[in-house]
This record gives structure tokens, sequence and C-alpha cells, in this order.
């Protein structure tokens, strides 16, 4: 959903990619699917709470619609080869939809520069001026916080949020 989101919110020019990625990073947060968290703000930021509203709305009810639908035939071809088939066949898509979220969160909080551009060559020659190092830090000791002392994760998420706004006024 977040490239599909990314691209609509990108060819508007409704928000810049630093701007998605933060509210992305709010929308996981928060409760809620990040379609309609996601929509939620963006709407409200182009068009006030009426925006918001609206927003909100135009992306809930199409699954909503969808899945009612769906549920009426499930449970009767739950067990259908074909329809096992399809399931085994998604399996590739999402994690090629995850990975393209994960690049695109890293583009914009990791690097400095974007990935269009000769960030290999640049990568070789000066890794500093290619790779925001405080990011990196900041990654590194949520990932060992998170593995090795199975802090809560909200807790981490705050610490993290913490030790950013340290990194970028102090440092």
């Amino acid at each position: 959903m977040i490239p599909l989101i990314q691209k609509e919110i990108e060819s508007n020019g409704w928000l810049s990619p630093s701007e998605f990625v933060d509210i992305i990073a709010v929308a996981e947060m928060t409760p809620g699917p990040i379609a309609v968290n996601s929509a939620t703000f963006v709407g409200y930021k182009t068009a006030g709470f009426l925006g918001g509203a609206i927003a909100t709305v135009g992306v809930a009810i199409p699954s909503l619609v969808l899945i009612l639908f769906i549920s009426k035939y499930f449970f009767k071809f739950q067990k259908h080869p074909v329809n096992t088939a399809v399931f085994y066949g998604i399996r590739p898509v999402i994690t090629g939809l995850i990975i393209t979220a994960a690049v695109l969160v890293a583009e914009t909080s990791i690097l400095k520069v974007p990935l269009s551009t000769n960030i290999f060559k640049n990568l070789l020659i000066n890794p500093f001026s290619v790779i925001d190092i405080g990011s990196i830090g900041v990654l590194v000791a949520t990932l060992i916080v998170l593995m090795k002392f199975k802090i809560h994760p909200i807790l981490v998420i705050i610490g993290s949020g913490v030790m950013g706004i340290v990194l970028f006024y102090i440092f």
C-alpha cells in the first residue's frame, strides 16, 4: 500500500518525500490501518478537517465493500486449489512491496542523496557524503535494544525519537 500511496501523493504534489516518510512513521505508530491514517493526514493537510474526513471515508469504503463481497464467498471456496495457488502467488508480491517500502524509508531517512543519483560512485569515494551517520547510529542502537534487551517497541520508538532530536539539534 505504501508505494501506491507514495506515487499518488507525489504525482499530485501534496507532500514532499521527507514529509511522506514522516507520515508513514506516524501512521505506523497510531492505531488503525496505515492507508487510513496517512489518507486522513494528507486530506487534513491539503483541505482541512473536511478534507481529512472525506479522505478517510474515501480510503475505507472501497475496502469495506470489497471485503463484504469476498467474505460472502470466501468460506465456500477456501480450500479450492485455485484459491490456495493465488495466496501462494501473492506472497512474493507482498515481499516485494515490503522491500520497496523499506528502500523508500531508507532513502529518505538514512541516505543524504536520492537513489536516482550516482550514489554508488559517491559511496566508494566519500561514504559520509551519502550516508547519514546519525541515522545509522539510531538504527543500530534501536536494533540492539530490541534484540538484546527485549524492551517494549513503544518505548524504543520514543527513545529513537529522543535520540533523533538530540542528534539533530545538538550535533
